[in-house]
């Protein structure tokens, strides 16, 4: 910084964005923070018979998640688990797939994301639902402290509705003896 010179809160947020803007702990809504990936699948992703492995999707499903954790959170984000992972159809080469995550439910210092996959056949346009996942993330800081979370907004009915599934899928965790 030059001698005399004053760096403003903006400018600071400017030159390094984990310095947190004054809304950082307001209420954000699901709508904010919806993230969706698409990729075509190649035979790189799949088995010799032309069958994308699980692993491939679930990988875009933990990228998605993460992303959209990451917009809700504003700060870095791991995670913590992935509560269920559901595949019901499966995925060729060639389909392009996508995966829409939404934040479901917001803790202290956690959060749920539900991810939907889909996967379309381009040379038909027919769109089969593929797979669909919930995650767990914690949001972290740079010493991989958990560290508070802005809570959620839900407004829509459907919004309202995975709210209380994600409450209860919770309550379940919680119930759940822990391993080592």
């Amino acid at each position: 910084m030059l001698a005399g010179v004053r760096r403003t809160e903006s400018q600071d947020r400017c030159q390094n964005p984990r310095v947190p803007g004054p809304a950082a702990g307001a209420p954000k809504t699901v709508a904010i923070s919806k993230t969706v990936m698409s990729r075509t699948m190649l035979p790189s992703d799949a088995n010799p018979y032309g069958n994308v492995h699980g692993g491939e999707v679930m990988k875009l499903i933990d990228e998605v998640a993460g992303a959209a954790a990451t917009r809700h959170a504003r700060a870095r984000v791991v995670t913590a688990r992935i509560d269920e992972l559901s595949f019901l159809a499966p995925v060729y080469v060639g389909h392009l797939v996508t995966a829409k995550a939404s934040v479901n439910h917001v803790g202290r210092t956690s959060m749920e994301i539900g991810v939907r996959v889909e996967a379309e056949d381009m040379l038909t346009g027919n769109v089969v639902h593929v797979a669909s996942a919930y995650l767990v993330f914690v949001a972290t800081d740079e010493r991989g402290q958990p560290v508070p979370l802005p809570p959620l907004v839900a407004e829509t009915d459907d919004e309202r509705r995975r709210l209380s599934a994600a409450e209860a899928r919770r309550a379940l965790r919680l119930k759940r003896p822990r391993t080592a």
